[in-house]
């Protein structure tokens, strides 16, 4: 049966509750209830197991705060002997805007600290479905942009992103990249 990992970053603890930089963590727990199944405290993260036509998913979202995310991610991938192109990342990204969704097969962190330091411990080719958290911030003010709370009008923006990267996930699983970007870049 093959495995795929599809971790979701974001930061732990109700004080990084429906912050920007846990896009990565909403995708996942909407995925997670869209499947009936719950996440359980594990080695370096919180991980949820399902299974979509014959393959094996591990969802896991890292106890590691954002910049150590690459911990996490080497550990599952070597537990579970899942190879680097059935590996999906979803993160949020301060160049798109909000709402959007981008998904990639390999490339830069953009400046993204966990991005940054997956790519330390297992290089950049591995998949990353990038979602928009816009950059209305004053110059300096990033830090406390990602790290803010989204607000009311914003969460209510990001309900169909959140439906769409689930949907994304499945087809990245069941379709493959290619087709997968193919079929949702660039659509809403």
């Amino acid at each position: 049966m093959e495995k795929y990992l599809i971790v979701g970053l974001g930061n732990p603890g109700n004080e990084y509750e429906d912050t920007r930089h846990n896009a990565g963590f909403m995708i996942l727990d909407a995925f997670a209830k869209a499947s009936n199944i719950v996440f359980e405290d594990k080695r370096y993260g919180w991980v949820a197991e399902t299974s979509l036509k014959g393959r094996k998913l591990f969802l896991l979202k890292p106890s590691t705060f954002m910049n150590l995310s690459g911990n996490a991610v080497r550990y599952w991938l070597g537990k579970e002997n899942i190879p680097t192109e059935r590996l999906l990342v979803v993160v949020d990204d301060l160049a798109l805007p909000l709402g959007a969704l981008r998904l990639k097969g390999s490339g830069s962190n953009g400046g993204h600290n966990g991005l940054g330091h997956i790519q330390q411990l297992i290089g950049s080719q591995y998949a990353r479905l990038r979602v928009g958290i816009g950059n209305d911030f004053p110059r300096g003010g990033q830090i406390d942009w990602v790290l803010g709370k989204f607000a009311e009008d914003e969460l209510k923006t990001l309900e169909p992103t959140i439906e769409r990267g689930v949907e994304m996930i499945k087809s990245f699983v069941l379709a493959g990249l290619t087709i997968t970007m193919n079929q949702f870049n660039g659509k809403g």
